[in-house]
């Protein structure tokens, strides 16, 4: 069964998680959690002081633990994409993959851009002043659920 560690790593795509944890508590989640036994295989990073959190402006102080942070950072260190949300909200893998496959083909055709929920094989648009106003008619129709 592949997991999203496997998917990403294809995708040759690095993952480092960050929380406020400390290395300790990392192992016994890693160990004792069955979402997680034997499915890590990325590099977990403790930040019980929150200096790491606090530079990527999640950390809550009055909570003192970061809110959950997903930051896309790309090959030559540049932030490409970052969501936070709260702490009792999950994120969406598929979206992540999804932004990172759309993120990997503006790399590739820097003169074109994806539409909202672009997915690989899906148009794309080439920006110009001469569709400002008329996005939509670059789309043809039928390709996306909101059009």
């Amino acid at each position: 069964m592949s997991t999203i560690a496997d998917t990403l790593k294809e995708m040759n795509v690095e993952v480092i998680t960050i929380s406020t944890d400390t290395v300790f508590d990392h192992k016994g989640w890693v160990e004792q959690e069955p979402l997680l036994k034997g499915r890590v295989k990325f590099l977990m990073g403790a930040d019980p002081t929150g200096k790491v959190s606090r530079a990527y402006g999640v950390y809550s102080e009055e909570q003192g633990v970061a809110f959950r942070g997903r930051f896309i950072i790309d090959p030559d260190g540049i932030l490409q994409a970052y969501e936070v949300v709260n702490l009792s909200m999950g994120r969406s893998m598929d979206e992540l993959i999804r932004q990172i496959k759309a993120l990997q083909y503006m790399r590739e055709h820097p003169d074109e851009v994806t539409p909202a929920q672009w997915e690989p094989g899906k148009p794309t648009i080439k920006p110009s002043i001469k569709i400002a106003g008329k996005v939509g008619d670059q789309i043809p129709k039928g390709s996306y659920s909101y059009w």
